[in-house]
């Protein structure tokens, strides 16, 4: 009868009881990308105004969809993970073989990306199998235990993120395919594989990189190669030329370290020092994958702390949402959009400032990137969702300890009708 009720809480309640540090943050991170878009984008034919409008709308119609999944029990998802997912690859095996660089459909005027999509559903995969499978393994006589063994925990997970790691790879698209190690491995640590494992795993990887790095990844992506042999050169201090291939990540990272404590200011000209003003910051795709260069420039290091700060809080909140989670499916959506939060923001702002090669990946939240904004709402709606349906302090504390000795923490399908 309590669950009952605690599923028929009304509508304002729910919106009342979200967590609004977390709403505030996000919507705060939001408009600060909207600044940042207008004067990163102020070098194209549009003018930055116009790609400030979309970003606008966007954001509208990501709030819309943030709410709605905020207020929708999370658990429902999961029935949406495996069409989602099987789709998102079907469409990344489409376009694997595109000549362009961006891998993307357009429909109707709306483009987007079938890796964004997979990594989505692919998080809510992994919090639906990794809870459901010990559940359903003791259900099996004599060879159920083997679905609650680390080793298939593995295997389940190196499923579910290699599928698409391999075809984004085969894309080209290196930073996008990185996003899903963390996500593995954040996916393995919440699935409760031993430490023991994890070790085994990191071993594994770090003796395959020789291979990968002389072997497959030159037969891949060749530009792949070159970004990371001119990060390497950049990092040994080696010659390069900044007139050609080095272009880029030099005048990035010239554009961060210039701007002192103050920055030049918003929309600097070139006469107040500005060099993204001078089109050094390579504008066509300032708005989107070199957004944090303008920003740091123009705000200057307080103002990369502020945003870097506020990013940071985020995920602490997400993490704390985490440690009040109902289930593991709910402590795993959230580890995950953690992971895919962090990989976005260290490659985005490591790549400016040559702690990571030139890799293309949006900063979430910040960049112009049209469905990207949503994905990363819907995300955020889905951790959000979390807290509002967490299991309440008392009942925790009254639930019937038989029935929590035989499924801890496990949300039954039964109870979703």
């Amino acid at each position: 009868m309590r669950d009952g009720r605690r599923r028929m809480t009304p509508l304002l309640r729910k919106l009342l009881g979200m967590n609004w540090w977390l709403v505030i943050v996000m919507f705060g991170l939001l408009a600060t990308g909207v600044f940042a878009i207008e004067s990163a984008a102020r070098h194209l034919p549009e003018g930055g105004h116009y790609y400030a409008n979309l970003q606008k709308k966007w954001i509208l119609l990501g709030s819309g969809v943030y709410f709605a999944t905020a207020l929708f029990d999370y658990r429902w998802f999961r029935w949406l993970a495996l069409p989602i997912y099987g789709v998102a690859l079907v469409l990344c095996g489409m376009i694997m073989n595109s000549a362009s660089d961006v891998h993307q459909f357009t429909i109707g005027g709306v483009s987007f990306q079938p890796a964004q999509l997979a990594i989505a559903s692919g998080i809510l995969m992994l919090g639906w199998l990794l809870q459901d499978l010990p559940r359903l393994g003791r259900k099996i006589p004599k060879i159920g235990w083997l679905l609650d063994e680390p080793i298939t925990k593995i295997i389940l997970v190196g499923a579910i993120t290699g599928i698409p790691f391999l075809l984004v790879v085969k894309m080209g698209d290196m930073g996008s395919a990185l996003v899903w190690l963390p996500v593995a491995l954040v996916a393995m640590v919440v699935g409760g594989v031993p430490f023991r494992y994890l070790s085994f795993l990191l071993l594994v990887g770090a003796a395959a990189i020789p291979p990968l790095y002389y072997v497959i990844l030159p037969q891949v992506s060749d530009r792949g190669t070159e970004r990371i042999e001119l990060f390497l050169d950049l990092l040994a201090e080696r010659p390069v030329d900044i007139s050609d291939t080095a272009w880029a990540p030099y005048n990035i990272a010239i554009a961060v370290g210039h701007a002192g404590w103050n920055g030049t200011g918003f929309m600097a000209n070139a006469d107040q020092g500005s060099i993204h003003d001078r089109r050094m910051i390579p504008f066509k795709t300032a708005h989107n994958d070199f957004v944090f260069p303008v920003f740091a420039e123009e705000m200057g290091f307080k103002g990369g702390l502020l945003l870097i700060s506020g990013f940071t809080v985020l995920l602490v909140l997400c993490l704390f949402v985490a440690s009040y989670a109902r289930d593991p499916m709910g402590c795993m959506l959230v580890g995950g959009v953690v992971a895919l939060f962090f990989a976005h923001v260290f490659e985005n702002i490591g790549m400016c400032i040559q702690l990571m090669p030139i890799t293309g990946i949006p900063l979430p939240l910040i960049s112009y990137s049209g469905t990207f904004v949503l994905m990363c709402m819907f995300l955020l709606g889905l951790v959000q969702s979390v807290w509002v349906h967490r299991k309440p302090i008392k009942a925790a504390v009254e639930m019937d300890p038989k029935k929590d000795a035989q499924e801890p923490g496990l949300i039954l399908s039964s109870d979703l009708r």
